[in-house]
């Protein structure tokens, strides 16, 4: 249902935690060289993780670096335990690597990626499996959207992309709504999030694979436990572009609303989200309201991070960052609004080995106003906001 706009936020109460599992993590990669960052462009090699406390939450501070500069229309980046990056660029199908010394090259294109409109290359992610690092790819194929794996062979600021193997196919893809960000979670599985790819009522229909989000296990068979005895892990969504899970083991993913509410959403296995039945709070009881929605203007989320108990939110119209702290329950704080019209666009954040956070702009999409450096991979470093 639709309610008119807010100028502010709104934030209902975030659930109990739910998942509470076991980490896994992920890699796969091809080599064609770029021209160099310039020399004041660099990224340190990432230190060991920093020492966490579930319940801390964390601000973005005024502490903003550029790690990568001339992106091409950026989705997704992977930080890279030995320092340095993997960056999905959309519309060609590249794939960069941004080298622990802050040099910028081409690892290499993605086989079968068609471009058109908001799909093409989207997101990426590494797994670990048998001292073989592999990375998997979500992208618009022909006919459709899928997933695959590579393995990524190499040594850092040389990678190289392996034989792909396809591990999901049938996702549908149109124009717009096609979902792409892909993770894997605690518990070892492979999350997929998608969109309804303009067919409205197949987010309700738990055999489809459009608006979901879907687990799977690492060569792509439906994930034991999910509750439907198929890939869909929970249904009722739009276009769900940011997935991330808080230290609790608690699942978030942003969603995109129509024309009124986007919403960020606590994920449980078997919930329905209510698209497009109800589009941000319904108050049904068959529906799962979201924890916090936002006007359109003020968001449109893309990708999302964590650190302990906080989520970050990387919009793009709203071309600001959110952060929510989540560990109060009924008294959940309000979200808090960082780099407002500083950045432009914001497509993608992720939390690096050294505790910062690391965004892509999106200002080369074809909706935003590029600056002559853009797009940016930037470093943002984050302290306790107690």
């Amino acid at each position: 249902m639709n309610r008119p706009g807010r100028s502010k936020p709104c934030v209902r109460a975030a659930f109990p935690a739910a998942l509470v599992l076991t980490l896994a993590v992920a890699s796969g990669c091809t080599s064609v060289p770029l021209s160099p960052a310039p020399p004041s462009i660099s990224a340190t090699a990432a230190p060991a993780p920093t020492a966490s406390d579930p319940a801390q939450w964390w601000r973005a501070t005024d502490d903003v670096a550029t790690l990568a500069a001339g992106l091409q229309a950026p989705w997704s980046v992977v930080p890279l335990a030995e320092g340095g990056a993997l960056i999905s660029q959309r519309d060609d199908g590249q794939i960069l690597e941004l080298a622990p010394g802050g040099a910028l090259r081409a690892v290499g294109t993605v086989p079968g990626v068609v471009s058109g409109g908001e799909s093409g290359l989207h997101g990426l992610a590494l797994f670990a499996r048998d001292g073989e690092m592999l990375l998997y790819a979500y992208f618009g194929a022909a006919d459709d959207n899928r997933v695959i794996r590579m393995a990524l062979l190499g040594e850092p600021g040389s990678l190289m992309l392996g034989e792909p193997e396809t591990i999901l196919t049938g996702i549908p893809r149109a124009n717009t709504h096609n979902g792409g960000r892909i993770a894997f979670g605690p518990d070892g599985h492979l999350y997929i999030t998608t969109g309804d790819a303009q067919r409205r009522d197949a987010s309700q229909d738990p055999e489809a694979l459009g608006g979901k989000i879907l687990r799977v296990t690492p060569d792509g068979d439906p994930a034991p436990g999910n509750p439907w005895g198929n890939a869909v892990y929970s249904l009722g969504h739009r276009n769900v572009q940011g997935i991330a899970w808080t230290a609790d083991g608690t699942l978030w993913a942003s969603e995109f609303g129509q024309n009124t509410w986007d919403e960020l959403n606590r994920i449980e296995a078997g919930g329905n989200y209510g698209w497009p039945l109800v589009e941000g709070e319904g108050g049904a009881p068959e529906f799962i309201d979201p924890v916090a929605v936002w006007a359109t203007s003020e968001a449109s989320p893309s990708g999302i991070a964590a650190r302990d108990a906080t989520v970050f939110i990387a919009g793009l119209r709203g071309e600001r960052l959110w952060m929510l702290d989540t560990r109060g329950g009924a008294a959940a704080a309000e979200p808090v609004a960082a780099l407002a019209g500083q950045q432009g666009r914001l497509r993608d954040a992720v939390v690096a080995p050294d505790g910062s956070l690391w965004i892509l702009t999106n200002n080369t999409d074809g909706r935003g106003s590029p600056r002559p450096e853009d797009d940016l991979l930037l470093r943002v470093e984050l302290a306790p906001a107690e």
